[in-house]
């Protein structure tokens, strides 16, 4: 089993940077496919990024692609979701999570197929 705590979150303005992070313990992140969704105030969660086992391939979200990144420092045993441009629609709770069962691609958008999950971090954006 492993467990997962995202940092990073905070209220920023339109146009700039932010990273989250997701630090793993109780078992290496190789043994997983990693995923960021959000969810919105009123809304349904939402598949941003997701990461494959080996670290090799990488899926984003439509709305998110060419502005954020997801990679991973396996000695670290922690995710990351680089977000930039941010934009006021960015703005949800972000969770980290661990699929070990699904490892299809065509998987990872659906949080049903992820098993573990972080407890979230707010981002704001302000225009």
């Amino acid at each position: 089993q492993v467990q997962l705590v995202e940092s990073g979150g905070g209220l920023v303005q339109a146009g700039v940077s932010l990273r989250l992070s997701c630090a793993a313990s109780g078992r290496t992140l190789s043994n997983y496919v990693m995923g960021w969704f959000r969810q919105a105030p009123g809304k349904e969660r939402e598949f941003v990024a997701a990461i494959s086992r080996s670290g090799g391939s990488t899926f984003y979200g439509d709305s998110v692609k060419g502005r954020f990144t997801i990679s991973r420092d396996v000695a670290k045993n922690t995710v990351y979701l680089q977000m930039n441009n941010l934009k006021p629609e960015d703005t949800a709770v972000y969770y980290c999570a661990a699929n070990s069962r699904y490892y299809s691609s065509r998987h990872y958008v659906a949080h049903a197929a992820y098993d573990y999950w972080g407890q979230g971090t707010q981002v704001t954006v302000s225009s």
